[in-house]
């Protein structure tokens, strides 16, 4: 687990990324960003971390269940005083950034965007999380982001046609409108909950430690779309979403 010191040393060629799901392990990470530097946590600031929209890639992969509407992913949304954990690491900066940026604005590019193609791509406000070496207020710091976006701002960018094959031919009216009903897709979940758990090694792990920090935030600091169940209360529920395992050709994606 690295330090923050040691990320100040990445250099203004790398950019921030911040994870809130399936990057909360530095394994899971690798497989997104296999070039990544100094994988630690932090807390994001004013940020609430929701199951509250179906993604496109679960019915492509066919780890989404229509019928019982466990189709979600996962997002952050803008909520004043509201914070989670999160992972924080240094990624070089090959492609993600537009060429055009003016100083050190971010704008995503093309090619960022297409990964993530229905969130709003933003920087968003973060601090380091405190260890037992750290002491004091933390340095507030910003960081990359996948956060909520709208219906509208996914057509504007993407056109009516792409929304029509990713969405609506599956049967899905709106990715961002959805108030009720809508639960995660327990592939994803699972994964999810695994790379919190994992996010410190085996050996170290403590329920006091940056392991238990991290898992016990995703637990109680992730809301469904009622904005009120937390997951921690969601698994009590429905205890068989960690027997969820996935077919055998996403197993080394979705394990953690």
């Amino acid at each position: 687990m690295a330090t923050a010191d040691e990320a100040d040393e990445a250099g203004d060629d790398h950019i921030t990324i911040l994870g809130f799901g399936s990057l909360l392990s530095e394994k899971s990470s690798r497989t997104t960003f296999p070039t990544l530097k100094n994988f630690r946590l932090g807390r994001v600031l004013d940020h609430r971390r929701t199951f509250a929209h179906p993604a496109s890639i679960f019915f492509q992969r066919n780890i989404a269940n229509l019928e019982t509407l466990e189709i979600s992913s996962l997002s952050v949304e803008y909520k004043e005083g509201c914070s989670m954990v999160c992972s924080v690491f240094e990624v070089p900066n090959e492609g993600l950034s537009a060429a055009d940026a003016p100083g050190d604005t971010f704008i995503p590019s093309q090619k960022f965007l297409e990964r993530e193609e229905e969130f709003e791509i933003t920087r968003v406000r973060y601090e380091e999380l405190a260890t037992s070496s750290t002491s004091g207020k933390q340095e507030i710091k910003e960081g990359v982001i996948c956060r909520r976006s709208t219906d509208e701002a996914y057509i504007a960018r993407w056109g009516q046609e792409r929304f029509q094959k990713n969405y609506l031919d599956y049967g899905i009216k709106t990715i961002w409108g959805w108030t009720e009903g809508i639960r995660p897709c327990p592939v994803y979940l699972r994964h999810c909950i695994l790379a919190a758990w994992s996010c410190d090694s085996e050996e170290k792990w403590s329920k006091d430690g940056v392991g238990g920090i991290c898992y016990n935030s995703f637990l109680d600091e992730t809301v469904m779309v009622d904005r009120a169940t937390s997951i921690r209360e969601y698994i009590d529920q429905y205890p068989e979403v960690m027997n969820t395992e996935p077919p055998d050709n996403l197993k080394e994606r979705y394990s953690g």
